[in-house]
C-alpha cells in the first residue's frame, strides 16, 4: 500500500506543529501537510461524546475533502477531583473562545481546596487514521500526573502549565519539546500510530 503523503487534519497550528515534529523525525521521507495547505478545508463540528468519535469525525472529514491519507487526534484533560472534567470538552471548557490562561485559572479556582493527594489527573489522546479503501483505525494513550497549584513553564500549550508530572518534578510546560514528546499522551500515541503506519508503508 502506498502512502506518499499524510495530511494532519487540524487547523490548530500548535497541535499541528507537535505532530509534524514527531512524525517528521520518524518518517523523514514522508510528505506531511496540514489542513492549512488545503483552501476551503472544513473544520467539522466535534459532535462526538468520546475522544475516539471526535478523532474519527476529523480524520474522515479531512479524507472526504482531500481524498488522501489523513490523521487526526482528539485529546483532553481528565481531573479526578472534578469527576473527570473537563475531559472530552477540554477545548470548550468555560466556552470555546475563553483563552487557555483563563480556563486554567477557572480550574485552579475550582480546585483551591483540593489536597495534593487528590489532585490526580491524566491527559488522554486518541488518534484516527483514515485512508483510501480502509476503515478508520484508532490508537490511544494516556499520561498520568497531577494538577499543580499554580501554572509553571512557558513551553507546550493548552493545559500544560498546570499538568504536574511527579516523577519529573515539573509541569508539562517546563519540559523541552523533545522531553515532552517522549512522555506525553500525544507522543506516546503517535509512536503507536507510527508503528502501524510503518507496516502499511512497507
Amino acid at each position: 500500500m502506498s502512502v506518499s503523503r499524510l495530511i494532519i487534519a487540524t487547523h490548530n497550528r500548535k497541535k499541528a506543529g507537535e505532530m509534524l515534529t514527531i512524525l517528521q523525525a520518524r518518517f523523514p521521507g514522508l510528505q506531511l501537510s496540514t489542513l492549512a495547505d488545503f483552501e476551503g478545508a472544513p473544520e467539522p463540528e466535534e459532535t462526538g461524546t468520546t475522544y475516539e468519535s471526535n478523532a474519527k469525525i476529523k480524520s474522515e472529514s479531512a479524507f472526504e475533502f482531500t481524498h488522501e491519507w489523513c490523521v487526526a487526534d482528539d485529546a483532553g484533560l481528565e481531573i479526578d477531583a472534578l469527576e473527570g472534567a473537563p475531559g472530552v470538552y477540554s477545548k470548550r471548557f468555560g466556552g470555546e473562545d475563553l483563552p487557555f490562561p483563563e480556563k486554567i485559572a477557572k480550574i485552579l479556582d475550582l480546585m483551591a481546596e483540593v489536597p495534593e493527594a487528590k489532585r490526580t489527573a491524566r491527559f488522554r489522546c486518541f488518534v484516527a487514521l483514515s485512508g483510501p479503501g480502509e476503515e478508520t483505525k484508532v490508537f490511544n494513550a494516556t499520561c498520568e500526573g497531577r494538577i499543580a497549584t499554580q501554572p509553571s513553564g512557558g513551553g507546550g500549550f493548552g493545559y500544560d502549565p498546570i499538568f504536574f508530572i511527579p516523577e519529573l518534578g515539573c509541569t508539562m510546560a517546563d519540559l523541552t519539546a523533545v522531553q515532552k514528546h517522549q512522555i506525553s499522551h500525544r507522543g506516546k500515541v503517535l509512536k503507536a500510530f507510527a508503528d502501524h503506519l510503518e507496516t502499511i508503508m512497507a
